[in-house]
């Protein structure tokens, strides 16, 4: 049995040949006898190949004893949102969010949205999985369950509503789920939609759901200036992560969105603490000080995340990957919560997004996320280390290896998912300097991979 889809974070491959409903109904069994679940969310996303996989999952967590809750097509953090709101055992999302069309998989939560991962109980489901299964004696029940309006309800309570008025935004689904609920928030309101592939759509006919792919931004910046909107929006496939566009189609790295949410987030909430992850910080240490809030940083993941999130009590945490969570999301991340709050900080503040973010630009310029294939990650990164920590301000290895000096600082990480390293480098107002070194440690990271 090829169990190759089981990943550090969420199960991924492509259908049937790595998942497929007969190997899904086997993970419904061992979801339900390795976590001791009763009563269980399932929710699929657009995929051609989801609902098959979403009852064949759902037959084997009710031959294993667990009542299956089905909230039917929907994004991930409906599951995240379901779980919590209705205090269940657990969730399972089928989805493979912005991979291939011919892909899927599942994200699983436990008890209050808890992430499942291959350190709590991920690698012990799929070990399960390749031993024979005995029905329990009494077989789960099945059910549906609407979650729309109580998840839409919850949505509305980030912001103020009688402070928004009338504005054009720009929402690309990508033919993926967020459109579904663009269409309920629209009813409650004032803003203009202009919807870019909008229709959920399992054949993605106009590619893959990623907008961190630069071929799939076009469309969504070319409507922004098209139209004259106040902004875009564009969501992955299962809308758990969401990218901005200021009003003249330029496309904002998810780093300055970390620093104006929690921002934002602050003036709400007074202060708290904020996690963020260790690529790029400066300048969301600096907004979140001036907020009066404690920046704190975390490996980067989802998991690890949510949990620094859960230990600190944490209002809000974001990585420049574009993944936001919020305390009050069971601490998961949305892809809806974010730019209600920047729609909401624009109606509040009436200035562009551009002027908010150029600012921060000018301020803390960065590289952005650069990657490379290296064949032996460790003794690279190690002798970047030895290179750079004579005159180093502070060394760090929260994640990968961080290095700061007085004006410029870089992170350097192997990837959790990926056969890459991962550079981040940031300056002190000063572009010059930050592409210099920038310049400087790829040269000698391909004089180390030679």
């Amino acid at each position: 049995m090829d169990l190759s889809c089981f990943k550090a974070y969420d199960l991924r491959g492509s259908v049937p040949d790595q998942l497929n409903p007969i190997l899904a109904e086997k993970i419904g069994r061992a979801y339900v006898e390795i976590t001791g679940a009763k009563k269980v969310i399932v929710g699929y996303d657009i995929r051609l190949s989801s609902p098959e996989i979403a009852e064949a999952l759902s037959s084997g967590l009710m031959a294993a004893g667990a009542d299956v809750l089905d909230i039917g097509l929907c994004g991930t953090e409906y599951v995240y949102f379901a779980t919590s709101h209705y205090g269940v055992d657990g969730g399972i999302m089928v989805t493979a969010s912005h991979n291939p069309k011919h892909h899927n998989g599942m994200k699983m939560v436990g008890p209050e949205s808890r992430p499942i991962s291959s350190d709590n109980g991920l690698n012990e489901i799929r070990d399960r999985v390749k031993e024979p299964f005995t029905d329990a004696p009494v077989q789960g029940k099945y059910e549906t369950l609407e979650v729309t309006s109580a998840y839409i309800d919850h949505l509305l309570g980030y912001i103020d509503a009688a402070a928004l008025k009338p504005m054009k935004i720009v929402v690309n689904a990508g033919n993926g789920g967020a459109g579904l609920v663009i269409d309920e928030l629209e009813k409650h309101l004032p803003f203009e939609f202009i919807k870019v592939h909008h229709q959920p759509d399992g054949n993605f006919p106009n590619g893959v759901p990623n907008p961190i792919l630069e071929e799939n931004r076009v469309a969504t910046a070319d409507a922004v200036k098209e139209h004259g909107a106040a902004m875009g929006i564009a969501w992955d496939g299962d809308y758990d992560r969401c990218f901005f566009f200021d009003e003249n189609g330029r496309f904002i790295e998810g780093y300055y969105i970390v620093g104006l949410l929690a921002d934002q987030f602050l003036r709400k909430t007074g202060p708290g603490s904020v996690i963020h992850d260790p690529r790029l910080v400066w300048n969301t240490q600096d907004l979140v000080e001036a907020a009066g809030g404690k920046a704190i940083e975390s490996k980067t993941g989802h998991a690890f995340i949510k949990q620094r999130m859960r230990d600190e009590d944490a209002v809000y945490g974001g990585e420049m990957s574009a993944h936001h969570y919020f305390r009050d999301f069971a601490y998961c991340d949305s892809g809806m919560i974010p730019w209600l709050l920047i729609a909401e900080r624009l109606c509040q503040s009436g200035q562009t997004l551009s002027s908010l973010i150029d600012a921060r630009i000018e301020a803390y310029p960065a590289s952005g996320e650069i990657n490379r294939t290296i064949n032996d990650p460790a003794k690279v990164i190690a002798a970047i280390e030895q290179k750079y920590s004579s005159g180093a301000k502070s060394i760090s290895f929260v994640d990968g290896l961080s290095i700061e000096f007085d004006n410029w600082r870089f992170n350097l990480r192997m990837s959790n998912t990926e056969p890459v390293v991962r550079l981040n480098v940031e300056s002190r107002a000063d572009i010059a300097l930050m592409e210099e070194k920038t310049k400087e440690l790829l040269e000698e990271m391909e004089r180390l991979n030679a």
